[in-house]
């Protein structure tokens, strides 16, 4: 396990065995549940970070937890401990408003790690969408379609067709918080800026699109790898079919990076 799974599983762990074994487990765990209820958050303002480790029984944590240790350490290795550990507490943070904002009424303990543990497993869709999770060992499903599926029924349980008692809302705030935290990696990331800065150097170059044709044409194919050099070929072609116009700023950005001004 990675450092961050790891101490999460600790800590949960030793969380429930402290509230389901020991004479203050009932207390403690009151103390801990999350009232989406805004008197309960001013009375208690540290439950929604620790209602995250409250679990109701073994199979709530059990789940939980196996989830966690499947999808987290590879999310952890590629976003790095500081980013994962944001991504899982924002994620769970996400579940406690939307369950804040959605369950009015009597506030009913909301309890469990699963709006954090959503929030991995769409971080891990993210990055890999196209990877097989096979369901009960057998069934392979694409990340991305198992979490759109899970999603839409977490929307439809949350709106009165699930069962009671399960905290759909901290779900779909699990899956909403990793999702747009995951877009903002994705926005600050180096090659995202090196795009934008060479699309709005494109931009403000307009009536150039001559001196480009010509700066194009006359890149060294031969010094370029072969990758490289069929998709320059590739759009050199497309430009004396189609015309200049039809490129994109990406194909613009490509192309710039291997001619001389």
């Amino acid at each position: 396990m990675t450092p961050w799974i790891r101490r999460l599983v600790i800590a949960n762990a030793a969380v429930y065995l402290i509230t389901a074994y020991t004479p203050v487990g009932p207390i403690l765990a009151n103390l801990m549940a999350l009232r989406p209820h805004p008197l309960w958050i001013l009375k208690a303002p540290w439950t929604p970070i620790t209602y995250m480790f409250v679990h109701a029984n073994f199979m709530h944590i059990f789940f939980n937890m196996l989830v966690l240790f499947f999808f987290g350490p590879r999310l952890e290795m590629r976003l790095g401990g500081a980013r994962f550990i944001k991504l899982y507490f924002l994620s769970g943070l996400a579940g406690a408003v939307l369950s804040m904002a959605f369950l009015l009424g009597p506030p009913v303990p909301i309890i469990g790690a699963s709006g954090a543990v959503y929030g991995v497993l769409m971080g891990f869709a993210v990055l890999w969408p196209r990877d097989a999770i096979y369901i009960w060992g057998i069934v392979p499903v694409q990340a991305r379609w198992l979490v759109g599926v899970m999603t839409a029924m977490t929307v439809f349980q949350g709106f009165g067709g699930g069962q009671e008692g399960v905290a759909h809302f901290a779900h779909l705030g699990g899956f909403l918080g990793g999702y747009l935290y995951m877009r903002r990696i994705e926005q600050n990331a180096p090659h995202r800026k090196f795009k934008d800065l060479a699309y709005a150097a494109d931009r403000r170059r307009p009536g150039r699109d001559g001196e480009d044709i010509r700066r194009w044409a006359n890149i060294q194919l031969e010094g370029l790898h072969e990758v490289n050099r069929d998709e320059v070929e590739r759009l050199q072609a497309k430009i004396t079919e189609l015309g200049v116009a039809t490129l994109t700023l990406e194909e613009r950005a490509f192309m710039n990076r291997f001619s001389r001004e």
